[in-house]
């Protein structure tokens, strides 16, 4: 599902988390897990099915993609310097990470307007409801599935929806 101007969430500019543009057309022809991050929540374990995902699909055109956002409890208050510490040093993440943004209201970053509009299993749509909601973009830069943030990366769900991205 593209959104309704015909445009893919990958077209939207965000900043990289160390600084600069994250250039998602980089992504351009991959698929791509867009994950809300937070580094003191109930589900930051799920960091580590994150990047056990990314090291498994690399080489065959996917990436996690992780957003930092702080509007949950303020579960993500670090600095750019140290969340990235904390993502290295605790869950060995190798994926690229986005600068920090507000995922729902009135700051809510364009990347999110472009999401939030797609259902998951249960036809929820509409505002993120927690840390680690997940959104798969297809290889054609659109949105082919979105998952609850309780939905853990390595779940058959979200392997397969990767697997049916990649093929």
């Amino acid at each position: 599902m593209t959104t309704t101007d015909g445009s893919s969430p990958l077209d939207v500019e965000i900043g990289a988390l160390k600084g600069g543009p994250a250039d998602l057309a980089q992504y351009a022809g991959k698929a791509v897990l867009i994950v809300n991050v937070a580094s003191k929540c109930g589900l930051t374990p799920q960091y580590t099915g994150l990047e056990k995902l990314q090291e498994r699909y690399a080489e065959r055109g996917f990436t996690v993609l992780g957003v930092p956002c702080n509007q949950f409890l303020g579960q993500e208050p670090g600095s750019a310097e140290e969340i990235a510490e904390f993502c290295s040093a605790t869950y060995g993440v190798t994926f690229p990470l986005t600068e920090k943004v507000e995922v729902n209201g009135e700051g809510r970053h364009a990347l999110y307007e472009r999401l939030v509009g797609v259902a998951d299993a249960e036809g929820h749509s509409g505002d993120i409801r927690w840390n680690f909601e997940k959104f798969l973009i297809g290889r054609d830069g659109s949105v082919v599935a979105r998952f609850s943030p309780q939905t853990e990366p390595e779940s058959d769900e979200v392997v397969a929806a990767v697997e049916g991205a990649l093929a």
